[in-house]
């Protein structure tokens, strides 16, 4: 899924950019801009995050930033 795809799958979720820029704390424009460059700043792709209860999280907006979570289980050692 491409970032202008997940952007407007959180814009779905908050109901509108506006909905969407107020939970970020950021203006609606900001949003638009965001969307139609199809690129994020990273602050704002945690933003994001938090905002959709971690639905489009950070990595999938900045995979340059964060690696994707590890599928294989993690394991402790006893001691």
């Amino acid at each position: 899924m491409s970032t202008r795809s997940l952007i407007q799958a959180a814009i779905t979720m908050l109901g509108s950019e506006a909905k969407l820029g107020a939970a970020c704390g950021v203006t609606q424009g900001a949003i638009w801009k965001a969307k139609t460059a199809g690129r994020v700043s990273g602050e704002l792709a945690v933003k994001i995050e938090k905002a959709t209860r971690c639905a489009i999280p950070r990595w999938r907006l900045r995979p340059d930033l964060w690696d994707a979570p590890s599928a294989a289980p993690a394991t402790s050692e006893a001691a």
